[in-house]
């Protein structure tokens, strides 16, 4: 018993933060040779169809309305994980060698393995406000690109749909981290807990990931274009 509690984190932990892992890198297989099977690249595609549209005609204050709203949500959440960031590295500084009581973990419960979950959180909260910040300094720059007189040429609306797509890809990136700090935040009521919510998290991100069938896709492409 005392064996199972000490090592269950070394059996679970690994094979969870696998699963994601493998998940990710399946999912970015698909989104660089199928971008249109993914929910992700789907998108991509219908921000380079706004921004051309927005281009076309007489509503850039709109398009700049919107990519405000971008830029608002990307540095609100940049702002949260800071925040817990700063408050992680107090707790770690001030709190006890035992944040919990032992008998509702059922796993290793050491000060070191608690020192490993505290930094496993902390990087990923940091991990997500840098990407957050990527993400709004990108919108910035298409705030600006779309406020540019004469940006409708063909080099600009290549430009701003560039930047639009980064931000949108460092929006998602940020996202990434958030749900990677859950199951570390999960961790600390021990490994089962943070491996079944793994498993949970890799389904409904398929679920979210994924669309229908290419074909059905690009039919849909050629309707909005």
């Amino acid at each position: 018993m005392n064996f199972e509690r000490g090592y269950i984190d070394v059996v679970l932990v690994p094979s969870g933060l696998l699963i994601m892992l493998t998940y990710h890198l399946f999912f970015l297989y698909k989104y660089f040779h199928q971008p249109l099977s993914t929910s992700m690249g789907y998108e991509n595609n219908d921000k380079r169809i706004w921004v051309a549209k927005i281009l076309q005609g007489d509503n850039v204050n709109r398009g700049l309305g919107v990519i405000s709203s971008n830029t608002s949500a990307a540095m609100t959440l940049a702002s949260i994980s800071l925040t817990l960031s700063s408050l992680i590295g107090v707790w770690i500084a001030n709190s006890p060698s035992k944040s919990f009581p032992i008998e509702m973990i059922y796993g290793n419960t050491t000060p070191s393995m608690n020192s490993i979950k505290y930094i496993c959180l902390l990087t990923s909260f940091l991990l997500a406000f840098s990407c957050f910040v990527q993400s709004a300094r990108n919108f910035v720059h298409s705030n600006y690109l779309l406020s540019t007189p004469g940006a409708s040429d063909k080099g600009v609306v290549k430009k701003v749909e560039r930047a639009v797509q980064r931000g949108s890809e460092f929006w998602s990136l940020g996202l990434r981290a958030l749900y990677f700090a859950l199951n570390f935040l999960l961790w600390f009521f021990g490994p089962i807990p943070m491996f079944v919510s793994t498993i949970i998290m890799v389904v409904i991100l398929y679920c979210h990931d994924f669309r229908k069938s290419e074909s059905d896709n690009l039919h849909d492409v050629l309707l909005l274009s």
